[in-house]
């Protein structure tokens, strides 16, 4: 379980708050004048790095209140609590550094099986299936 640090009740379970997203995603100014591929880009597109990324959480059963976390993805070390509408603070020497990437391929990977991704790009779905269904 997660320690989540609330700007307004301190340290509290993450089983009191409610997840609300990526923080700091501006609401469109027209949303009426937005394509139907716009509107799905603001609705279900969102930055998921590996390292530093910004949250926003709701106390629910606390003071009710919004804020925003800095939470690094990999080791789940929530870094800075801040409110919402204003900017990240300072850090001078982070922990992590923000990566966009894929899956891991590493063997320690949390990918395991035929729908682990394959490193040499060299695997054949098709002929995946065939051998599959030679062996029934």
């Amino acid at each position: 379980m997660l320690l989540i640090p609330c700007i307004y009740c301190g340290p509290r379970d993450e089983t009191e708050f409610h997840y609300g997203g990526q923080a700091g995603v501006p609401y469109p100014e027209n949303p009426d004048e937005l394509s139907d591929a716009e509107w799905a880009q603001y609705l279900f597109y969102r930055d998921n790095p590996k390292g530093l990324f910004d949250e926003r959480w709701l106390h629910r059963t606390g003071c009710r209140q919004w804020f925003n976390v800095t939470r690094d993805t990999v080791t789940y070390e929530i870094l800075d609590a801040y409110p919402v509408g204003t900017q990240r603070p300072h850090r001078t020497s982070p922990t992590a550094t923000a990566e966009t990437g894929t899956a891991s391929t590493a063997p320690d990977s949390t990918a395991v099986g035929s729908a682990a991704p394959d490193p040499t790009g060299t695997t054949d779905a098709l002929a995946d299936i065939s051998r599959q269904e030679e062996n029934r």
